[in-house]
């Protein structure tokens, strides 16, 4: 009997007659053999309907009422999938994360889980029940409620098939697994039966949404096989693993983009030692994440240094920038936030040279021009135009031959 840990999120529990469907997909489950533990999110629009709600009363609500608050939600999803489940006549049983006891440390809004206490779920699966878990949230040691951050659930439903072992942990969402690239910009992307922990890794990083960083490197960390299903239809979905020595790994996986970048550019800065740190140090003060950097000399002396950032981050460095560039001496301070990450992500690349070239060269034969380009061992970003993001991306696929056969 295997044990098997399925999430669903809140658009898969979005409404009783889509939790009805979650309960008849568990029980189909169940009735294959499978122990299931089930981690469901709160339902679609409900953890924005209660942040409203606070919003109404406080600008800056204390983080700790507000996980007293947010946690309400995965309340009510696990208690109505558990009273449908008894309804079909499967025994089923809920527990919230402090319940549970998922211990987490005592950071509000963003906790980290630091142990799992898993004996009262292993007797309920002995006794022949469903246990249904509430994502998201956990305890701290005295006793209060926190929540998890973004991603929460599937950190959750992967830490408790690590804690227990599970032979997979299901991520069920409203796509059937993960995509060569966007099926919406490219319609003859092609879903993959199985990609690495680092590819997964880097298509989350590079605008995914298909899984959240976080969860993927519990996984990974934890030797947790992970798969992503469709909750609207039956298939074999994604596997998400370790890498199979055994096994020849395809050259490229998956193009990835990301459309929430924004450049930002210091022009004719002194080049000395630190002059970097002086730089992004107050960037890094102000809590701004920096993605891709590019340093160039001049023969005056003095250096451009660019670097992204998050689109929402921008005019707050650009700002930053300003005072920043007057200290320095610099000429002048430039920004862009009309610019697109595209991305070439793949195992592969590890024992084959070119790519690059092959994608630059592709790139460049449709005029698109590269404005940054970031590598990592088995990634190549670039940075180009907006307007050339759909393009760029189907070239690429098209390229690097992609695109599932014609029927």
């Amino acid at each position: 009997m295997a044990l098997i840990v399925q999430k669903y999120g809140g658009t898969s529990v979005g409404s009783i007659e889509r939790i009805n469907a979650v309960a008849d997909r568990v029980m189909a489950s169940r009735k294959a053999g499978n122990d299931i533990v089930v981690v469901v999110s709160a339902m679609s629009g409900e953890t924005d309907r209660l942040l409203g709600l606070a919003s109404e009363i406080s600008q800056a609500p204390a983080a700790r009422e507000l996980d007293v608050l947010l946690s309400t939600g995965e309340q009510v999803t696990i208690a109505l999938l558990c009273i449908a489940l008894n309804e079909m006549g499967c025994p089923a049983i809920s527990y919230t994360g402090s319940q549970v006891r998922i211990l987490t440390d005592d950071a509000h809004n963003k906790a980290r889980i630091l142990d799992i206490q898993d004996h009262n779920i292993r007797a309920n699966l002995a006794e022949g029940k469903v246990v249904v878990v509430a994502g998201f949230q956990g305890v701290d040691e005295k006793g209060n409620i926190t929540t998890l951050g973004r991603g929460g659930s599937d950190t959750t439903a992967v830490a408790l098939a690590a804690a227990m072992k599970a032979h997979e942990c299901h991520i069920y969402t409203d796509v059937d697994g993960v995509y060569t690239a966007d099926p919406r910009i490219v319609s003859r992307a092609r879903r993959l039966d199985s990609v690495t922990y680092e590819e997964m890794l880097e298509m989350a990083s590079l605008g995914s949404k298909v899984l959240q960083i976080r969860s993927v490197e519990f996984a990974q960390k934890f030797h947790v096989q992970l798969r992503v299903l469709s909750s609207f239809e039956d298939g074999p979905g994604t596997l998400i693993t370790e890498e199979d020595e055994s096994m020849e790994q395809a050259l490229i996986s998956g193009i990835a983009q990301n459309k929430d970048e924004a450049k930002l550019t210091v022009v004719g800065v002194p080049d000395k030692p630190g002059i970097a740190h002086s730089i992004l140090g107050p960037i890094a003060d102000a809590n701004i994440e920096v993605d891709m950097i590019v340093q160039n000399v001049g023969v005056d002396n003095t250096t451009d240094f660019t670097f992204t950032v998050h689109r929402n981050d921008y005019d707050k460095a650009l700002g930053i920038l300003n005072k920043t560039a007057k200290t320095l001496g610099a000429r002048e301070v430039t920004g862009d936030k009309g610019i697109v990450k595209i991305s070439v992500v793949g195992i592969g690349m590890r024992s084959h040279a070119g790519i690059a070239s092959k994608m630059f060269n592709a790139l460049a034969q449709e005029g698109i021009n590269i404005m940054m380009i970031s590598t990592s061992e088995i990634k190549i970003s670039v940075v180009v135009d907006e307007k050339y993001l759909e393009l760029g991306v189907r070239t690429l696929h098209s390229e690097f031959g992609l695109e599932q056969e014609s029927a």
